[in-house]
């Protein structure tokens, strides 16, 4: 299928019903907006696709589109399979990049998150990631600590795709500072270029950020940069999820 002008169907395309599907067994996601409460945060990185091409993106929390949904939770045990939505028949769920990290939550302070985004000169395609997985060359050192990480590590890439300093970053957020964690997703898309781009957290970059944070108030929508011009933010993938342990 043939993806120019995919940013406005995108645009256009309404918050649909369409049945969740499951890439492994896994728990089915909750409403976004109802706080989970939990010692894990089992986040869910799903990563999708399309065929034919080269577009990635990734999903942590659950847009607008439920296809593209994830079980990313808090829960009193690890969640065992990754649990990620079936796609909309053009878009589907790919490996390896597509992960699941459990992190305990009473093991120390600070909840620091790592977001490593990639990027192909050649195939102009941004790859965005948040947990370990798909091999060292892709890893991210998201982790719970007493320590609040100050420097973002990540794995250097392979092959056709590089590290972007300029759009990865990382965030200590304090676990005492507020009830809730809010993860927030923007999604942005360059038409010209068919490549979907996404942020979970704040980097060099402003234009790009996002409102991931830890607070006493539960967020019911994501707080996105407006883009850089060429890559528009896309409502319809971008969400927000709150969590609790409480």
């Amino acid at each position: 299928m043939r993806h120019q002008g995919r940013i406005r169907k995108w645009l256009a395309a309404a918050a649909g019903t369409a049945a969740v599907l499951s890439l492994l067994t896994g728990p089915a996601s909750a409403d976004q907006a109802r706080p989970l409460a939990g010692s894990v945060l089992n986040l869910h990185q799903c990563v999708y696709a399309p065929t034919p091409g080269v577009d990635y993106f990734t999903a942590l929390v659950p847009g607008r589109d439920a296809r593209f949904t994830t079980g990313t939770d808090t829960a009193a045990a690890p969640d065992r399979d990754l649990s990620c939505g079936g796609g909309d028949g053009n878009y589907t769920p790919v490996r390896p990049w597509a992960a699941l990290e459990s992190l305990d939550l009473g093991s120390g302070r600070y909840l620091n998150l790592h977001q490593c985004v990639y990027y192909s000169d050649l195939q102009h395609d941004h790859l965005t990631v948040i947990v370990p997985g798909g091999g060292s060359e892709w890893s991210a050192a998201t982790n719970v600590s007493d320590t609040p990480d100050t420097q973002v590590s990540c794995g250097p890439g392979r092959g056709l795709y590089h590290l972007v300093p300029l759009l990865s970053s990382v965030r200590a957020l304090d676990l005492t500072a507020g009830r809730y964690l809010n993860l927030q997703q923007c999604q942005y898309y360059f038409d010209r270029l068919t490549d979907h781009f996404t942020t979970f957290l704040p980097s060099g970059d402003g234009r790009f950020r996002t409102g991931t944070k830890i607070s006493n108030t539960a967020d019911t929508a994501p707080t996105c940069g407006s883009g850089d011009g060429n890559y528009t933010l896309i409502p319809l993938l971008s969400g927000t999820k709150t969590l609790s342990r409480t």
